[in-house]
């Protein structure tokens, strides 16, 4: 017999070496499997009904929805990618080409204005850099920003997805996904070292989380997206679509869109544009109450997530994991926390 030291040395050992083989093959299809995941978590309570519609035949209902993917997916996508390059293109040669006060043409005009030209002045004498300096970083900034923009969009669909061959994997991966997806979640929750009634409760917790961040946040996020870029056609600002895009992607910061949307309303009110710049403003308060309005409905009877969680899970797994990041990141940086609430809930409270 051996000892009961030689036989955990031996357990751990065994774990170690599998779960480091199970990385090495699984790693390469992160992508693919991260996507996969999401989507079949969008889809399921649609997968649900529609089982349910065809008496049951759940291996139907997941067929028809992975069929029905690539032209409710890849289709747009493909379409938005090619937009938003062109679009940034037209941007990039609109800056070349348009006339634009200099940076000290700006200071100028800024210290015409009673409220804030005193400030402006003081800034200017004591600034240790000079304007053009400044007005030529910016320019940099904006064109390289907008090249990168440009490359990435030309192949938006297959940089999310990798290639043609690894969209079908995750078609593929879907599929299962949706049949058989809550069989797997509830083996893998059996093997989780607490009570059945506490597991469920866990489990429960964490699925509130998920929908609350994905509901919540990233349908917010692509909502406010839609509306900054209808604001952007309405007063004809270049590239609606691009500023939009942006703009969903700064509604996972703290201050949101207003990202977008504020230097829009400054740029029009220096060029003159007054207008369109009230009217921008206003489409800015309409902006916020539907923020206001829609998260709370999107996450109704779902947990409460972290502002900071969303925030830094948004940065984090977007370096991490490119564009499945701004989805990833925050659920899984908010079970993290959701994990810590639900332990210390079981912490003996202090005499």
């Amino acid at each position: 017999m051996h000892s009961t030291f030689y036989q955990r040395c031996f357990q751990i050992a065994t774990v170690a070496i599998l779960a480091f083989a199970l990385y090495e093959i699984l790693s390469p299809l992160r992508s693919i499997i991260g996507w996969a995941a999401v989507l079949a978590f969008i889809v399921y309570p649609l997968h649900e009904r529609l089982a349910r519609r065809l008496r049951g035949r759940r291996a139907l209902s997941a067929g028809i929805l992975t069929a029905l993917t690539p032209f409710l997916v890849l289709a747009p996508l493909s379409v938005l990618g090619v937009v938003f390059a062109g679009q940034v293109a037209r941007l990039i040669a609109y800056l070349r080409g348009a006339s634009f006060p200099s940076y000290t043409e700006l200071l100028d005009r800024l210290s015409a204005y009673p409220l804030i030209g005193g400030a402006v002045e003081w800034v200017r004498e004591n600034a240790a850099v000079s304007a053009a300096e400044v007005q030529g970083w910016m320019t940099d900034s904006v064109q390289a920003l907008l090249k990168s923009a440009a490359t990435m969009g030309g192949s938006v669909a297959l940089g999310i997805f990798g290639t043609v061959v690894g969209f079908f994997m995750m078609l593929f991966m879907l599929f299962f996904f949706l049949q058989d997806g809550r069989a797997m979640l509830e083996g893998l929750t059996r093997l989780i070292p607490v009570e059945s009634t506490r597991r469920a409760q866990l489990v429960k917790y964490l699925g509130d989380v998920t929908r609350a961040v994905v509901y919540g946040s990233a349908a917010t996020a692509l909502a406010q997206g839609v509306f900054v870029g209808v604001g952007f056609a309405i007063v004809r600002l270049p590239s609606p679509v691009v500023f939009g895009v942006l703009a969903t992607i700064a509604a996972f910061l703290p201050a949101g869109a207003a990202l977008v949307l504020i230097p829009a309303v400054l740029g029009l009110a220096f060029s003159g544009r007054w207008g369109a710049a009230i009217f921008l403003a206003c489409w800015a308060g309409a902006l916020w109450i539907l923020e206001n309005v829609l998260r709370p409905l999107l996450t109704a009877h779902h947990a409460e997530v972290s502002t900071l969680a969303i925030f830094v899970g948004a940065i984090g797994g977007t370096a991490a994991f490119g564009i499945l990041g701004l989805v990833a990141g925050p659920v899984l940086l908010s079970f993290v926390v959701a994990l810590v609430r639900f332990a210390s809930e079981r912490l003996p409270a202090d005499a």
